[in-house]
């Protein structure tokens, strides 16, 4: 582990930690793309976020309670994906954070299931002073508009965007979230996967992208696509899997309403998602 990341973790403790101590992992926590609720941030308010979030706390399911903290935020990083837009069709951007825990015999298992992907998806809690109708601009904390989130009005999807960020409170681990690609970062990135195939290693990568594969057709189809997209990928070599996993991808960019959950749903399946909801 680099000095300077031990550093940035060391600003928060009381004594000076060691790289055998600590376990670190980075999360994205929210981004700029209109999420299941028809939200989304600013480019401003992601900005702020960033400033924000270093020294939030991780928690469960936005339960302030001492008990429950796990993890702290060191450092923040705005990225730009250059390659991909949002539905909104503006450049996508997103919040990533480093987080880091003490390792302790009682984490043991928490760590276990990050790194298996179980503990993946979350959520953070933040205050939005504006939150501005796409359409015609209106700040509804101020004064109602007639237009409706989720309804098209001149062939664009009404929704509401957070903008002047006046706090942010805690960040959660959580079951059922609302943007599709917020949560704990993938290990295995494209190029690390195809590294993997051509050195004979691809199997924990292609289990990864199956996994993957799986969430985003039952957030595009729901439980029946899921299984058919799960029968179709166990043949699938490195890939074919990886533009697979594109083309869902670019199928829930394309998409609106349709990867809403209802409530049978999520209850029951809430193992398979991996985005996020935000508060406020």
């Amino acid at each position: 582990m680099e000095n300077i990341i031990l550093d940035k973790i060391n600003k928060f403790t009381r004594r000076k930690l060691n790289e055998d101590e600590v376990y670190v992992f980075s999360v994205i926590l929210c981004d700029n793309d209109i999420d299941r609720d028809c939200e989304r941030f600013s480019d401003s308010a992601l900005v702020t976020l960033k400033e924000r979030f270093i020294g939030k706390t991780g928690i469960f399911d936005h339960d302030a309670t001492t008990v429950n903290q796990n993890a702290r935020i060191f450092d923040t990083e705005l990225v730009t994906d250059s390659s991909r837009t949002t539905r909104n069709g503006e450049p996508y951007k997103y919040l990533k954070a480093s987080a880091y825990m003490v390792r302790t015999d009682g984490n043991k298992a928490l760590i276990a299931e990050i790194d298996g992907g179980i503990k993946k998806e979350v959520s953070i809690s933040c205050s939005a002073a504006k939150h501005i109708c796409s359409v015609c601009g209106n700040d509804k904390n101020v004064a109602s508009c007639s237009h409706i989130k989720g309804r098209k009005y001149g062939g664009r999807l009404c929704h509401t965007v957070l903008d002047d960020i006046t706090d942010a409170y805690e960040w959660s681990f959580v079951a059922v979230p609302a943007q599709v690609n917020a949560g704990v970062t993938k290990k295995y990135s494209e190029a690390d996967t195809i590294k993997a195939a051509s050195s004979g290693e691809s199997s924990a990568a292609d289990e990864e992208l199956r996994r993957d594969i799986r969430k985003l057709a039952y957030f595009s189809g729901g439980r029946a696509a899921a299984d058919v997209a799960s029968l179709s990928a166990s043949g699938l070599g490195t890939s074919q899997l990886i533009e697979l996993r594109k083309a869902f991808e670019k199928q829930l960019r394309k998409g609106g309403t349709e990867v809403q959950l209802d409530t049978t749903e999520r209850a029951d399946d809430a193992t398979d998602m991996f985005s996020m909801k935000q508060e406020g």
